[in-house]
């Protein structure tokens, strides 16, 4: 298992939180996805064997969102 902090963009709502939550955790590999409201980050248990930290990353900004020093 790898914990990875993804820093975002500011984030402007809360239901930023439940769509970033909510798109990760169905993916498989992923064992926990919690977004960070006030630090603008997103904190990612995953199995590097099943999904890859890149993967993750367009996901996000799939969802329209901006990683940070990516």
């Amino acid at each position: 298992m790898k914990t990875e902090k993804i820093q975002l963009e500011e984030l402007t709502c809360p239901s930023c939180i439940t769509k970033i939550e909510s798109v990760l955790s169905k993916e498989e590999g992923v064992e926990e996805a919690k977004v960070l409201f006030n630090a603008s980050k997103v904190k990612v248990i995953y199995e590097e064997d099943k999904i890859s930290g890149k993967h993750i990353v367009d996901l996000i900004e799939k969802l329209g969102y901006v990683v940070k020093g990516k």
